[in-house]
C-alpha cells in the first residue's frame, strides 16, 4: 500500500503505511514532489521533516520513496557557484523562478549541459580501489577537481581525454557487484562522514594574515573554532577575514539563518575580492551555501551537513578546506522548531537535549586526515555563535564551548570603540600553542610560544592595574607598573588592533608578525633595563619611540623587514645612552 500524508505540522509530516520505509531515507512528498527525511518510525508511522515549504500540502497526499538517504551530487560545478541547504543551484533558480524560491524544484543541483575538459588517468586493465582518481578536471585556475571512484575494481572500458557532460560515463568498472558505471559526479549521504585511513596530528598553522589570530590565538588547519559575539561585534566580518586571507585551499561559507542582507553583502563582496595567496578573484577557490531566516527551517537544519560533506569531498581530493558557519545558534534554533513541532521534552531554553551532542557530531568532522588514495587533506570548522544579549552562558555557547579547541570571544566594549577584531584576550583561547611550538620554529627559528605568553602576562597584568588606576588614579602607580602600562598599550593598539582598510595592515605575513613583536619586547626590556638603572620614568618614556613602536604596522611595509633593524638600532641607542647617562650621574 503507499504511504500517505496524515498530519502537516508545518515542516513535520506523519504519513501512514510507512513499513517499507527507513530511517533517514530520503522521499517525496505529495504532488510536488517536496524533498523530505524520514527521521523516526513508530509502529506504521513515519515522521518526516521536509525541506521546502509545505503550503498546499493535504491530507492524503502520497509519499514516494526514493530508495536512498538525503545525498549531495559531488562533482564539478561546485566551486564558484551558491547554493540553497540542500545543494540547489540559487543563481540558476533566480534566473528561471525570480527572486522566490518554488516549492518542487526537485534536486538538481549541477549544470548537467555544461561540457567539461576530462584528462582520463586510467586505461583498461587498471585495477582501482575506492578513492582512487580516475580522471581530473581543471575546474578553475587554482583548482583540480578530482574524480574520486566509489567502488573496487578492474576497469574495463575508458573513454579518451575530450569534452564531457556530468552525466557521461567515462569508465566503467567490473566490480564483486557486477558492471559500475563512473561518471563525472557520485551521491554521498550529509549525515555519514566519509571514510579516510587514518586522522593525523594538527602540527600546520592555518595562516590567516591577522596578528591576534596567528600568534595570539593560532589555528591549525583541521583545527575546530568558535566566534561567540554578540550583535555588532564583527563575528560576520570575522568570518570574512578568515574566509578571504586564510591559506586552506578551499573555502565553504554557509550563511545559516542569517539576515538576507548579510548574505547579499557576501554575494556581491565575495567576486570582487581577490585571494592574496593566488592572485585570483577569490570565488575561483569557494563554494557558497545560504540557508537565510526566510527560507525553510528544516533546509537551514540540513545546510550544515550539506557544507561538511561537500568539504570532506575536496578533502579527499588533498585539499585543506575550511568551512565558516554563519551561525551555528541559528542552526540551533531550527533544532528547537523542529524539535517543538515533534512534541520533544525541551531541555534548557528550549533546545532539545541532544543538542549537545548535534554540535559534537558537526565538529568531529574536523581533523587532519590521510585519505583512502593517500593523499592528505584536512577540514577546519570555524562556527559563528550568535548568543542572546552576549550572554557566554547561554547552551550553544556552551556546548559549542566543549567541542572547540580555539575560542575567540567577541567583545562589545571593543567593538564599539572601534577595536577590530574585537577579540577579547582576556576571556579567548587557543588548545593549539603547544601543537605549533615546533611549526613555529621551524618556519621562523623563533620561541614564538615563549614571547607570545610573555606579551600575554603583560595584557593580564594591565588588565589588573587597570582596577588601581580606576579606584586612585594612574599617579598611585609604581614606575614599572607605569611601563607595564605603557607596553599593553602598544600591544593592543599596535598589534591586536588591525585596520583592515589599510593596504598595508589588512593582511601581514607572518614574518612581519614576529618581527613587530621582537620589537615590542625589545622596547619593554630596555625600558625595564633603564628602570633597575636609576634612570627616571619621564626619560624611559620616550613618546616619540613608544608612538614609532606602535605605528610599525602602518610605516614597514611587508616586504621591508630590513627596517626593523634600523628600529631596533634606534631603540637599542636611544636607551644604552640613557642608561650611561645614568650610571655617569
Amino acid at each position: 500500500m503507499q504511504s500517505k500524508v496524515i498530519l502537516i505540522n508545518g515542516p513535520v509530516v506523519v504519513c501512514d503505511n510507512a513499513k517499507d520505509l527507513r530511517v533517514k531515507e530520503m522521499v517525496k512528498v505529495g504532488s510536488k514532489n517536496l524533498i523530505g527525511e524520514i527521521i523516526s518510525i513508530d509502529d506504521n508511522k513515519a515522521t518526516i521533516q521536509v525541506y521546502e515549504d509545505t503550503t498546499g500540502l493535504k491530507i492524503g497526499d502520497i509519499i514516494e520513496s526514493t530508495h536512498r538517504a538525503l545525498s549531495v551530487r559531488l562533482g564539478p560545478g561546485l566551486i564558484g557557484n551558491m547554493f540553497d541547504g540542500i545543494e540547489r543551484p540559487l543563481q540558476e533558480i533566480s534566473e528561471k523562478h525570480g527572486a522566490f524560491i518554488p516549492s518542487g524544484l526537485g534536486m538538481k543541483n549541477l549544470n548537467e549541459e555544461k561540457l567539461w575538459d576530462v584528462k582520463i588517468k586510467v586505461k583498461k586493465g587498471d585495477r582501482i580501489k575506492e578513492g582512487d582518481i580516475y580522471a581530473t578536471i581543471q575546474e578553475t585556475k587554482v583548482i583540480e577537481h578530482r574524480l574520486m571512484s566509489q567502488y573496487d575494481g578492474v576497469v574495463v572500458d575508458s573513454k579518451e581525454d575530450g569534452k564531457y557532460t556530468i552525466e557521461d560515463t567515462v569508465v566503467k568498472l567490473d566490480t564483486e557487484d557486477g558492471d559500475k558505471e563512473l561518471k563525472l559526479y557520485q551521491y554521498h549521504p550529509v549525515r555519514i562522514q566519509r571514510d579516510v585511513v587514518e586522522s593525523k596530528p594538527l602540527t600546520k598553522l592555518l595562516k590567516t594574515g591577522q596578528r591576534v589570530l596567528d600568534i595570539f590565538f593560532p589555528v591549525v588547519k583541521g583545527g575546530t573554532v568558535a566566534i561567540p559575539g554578540g550583535f555588532g561585534t564583527g563575528k560576520t566580518m570575522l568570518q570574512h577575514q578568515f574566509a578571504q586571507y586564510c591559506d586552506a585551499d578551499i573555502i565553504v561559507y554557509i550563511g545559516c539563518g542569517e539576515r538576507g542582507n548579510e548574505m547579499t553583502q557576501v554575494l556581491e563582496e565575495f567576486p570582487e575580492l581577490e585571494d592574496p595567496n593566488t592572485g585570483e578573484k577569490l570565488m575561483n577557490r569557494t563554494i557558497l551555501i545560504a540557508n537565510t531566516s526566510n527560507m525553510p527551517v528544516a533546509a537551514r537544519e540540513a545546510s550544515i551537513y550539506t557544507g561538511i560533506t561537500i568539504c570532506e569531498y575536496f578533502r579527499d581530493m588533498g585539499y585543506d578546506v575550511a568551512l565558516m558557519a554563519d551561525s551555528t545558534s541559528r542552526w540551533a534554533e531550527a533544532l528547537r522548531e523542529i524539535s517543538g513541532r515533534l512534541e520533544e521534552i525541551p531541555a534548557e531554553e528550549g533546545y532539545p537535549a541532544y543538542l549537545g551532542s548535534r554540535l559534537a557530531q558537526f565538529y568531529e568532522r574536523a581533523g587532519d586526515f590521510e585519505n583512502l588514495n593517500g593523499t592528505n587533506g584536512s577540514v577546519t570548522l570555524i562556527g559563528a555563535v550568535s548568543p542572546t544579549g552576549g550572554d557566554f552562558s547561554e547552551p550553544v555557547t556552551e556546548n559549542t564551548k566543549r567541542c572547540v579547541n580555539v575560542f575567540l570571544g567577541l567583545d562589545k566594549s571593543l567593538a564599539y570603540s572601534r577595536h577590530y577584531p574585537a577579540i577579547n584576550w582576556l576571556t579567548s583561547y587557543s588548545n593549539y600553542l603547544d601543537n605549533l611550538k615546533n611549526y613555529y620554529e621551524e618556519e621562523l627559528g623563533e620561541d614564538v610560544v615563549s614571547l607570545r605568553n610573555e606579551m600575554m602576562e603583560v595584557l593580564l597584568t594591565e588588565d589588573k592595574l587597570k582596577s588601581i588606576v580606576m579606584l586612585v588614579g594612574e599617579d598611585a602607580l609604581s614606575d614599572s607598573q607605569k611601563i607595564t602600562m605603557q607596553i599593553a598599550q602598544i600591544l593592543r593598539v599596535g598589534f591586536l588592533q588591525q585596520n583592515a582598510f589599510n593596504k598595508i595592515d589588512k593582511y601581514v605575513p607572518l614574518d612581519k608578525q614576529i618581527q613587530m613583536l621582537k620589537t615590542i619586547k625589545l622596547l619593554k626590556d630596555l625600558s625595564f633595563k633603564a628602570l633597575k638603572s636609576k634612570v627616571a620614568f619621564d626619560k624611559i618614556y620616550n613618546e616619540d619611540l613608544y608612538v614609532k613602536v606602535t605605528n610599525i604596522k602602518y610605516e614597514i611595509e611587508n616586504d621591508q623587514l630590513e627596517k626593523f633593524r634600523t628600529l631596533n638600532s634606534e631603540i637599542s641607542s636611544y636607551y644604552q645612552n640613557i642608561i650611561d647617562e645614568g650610571g655617569k650621574a
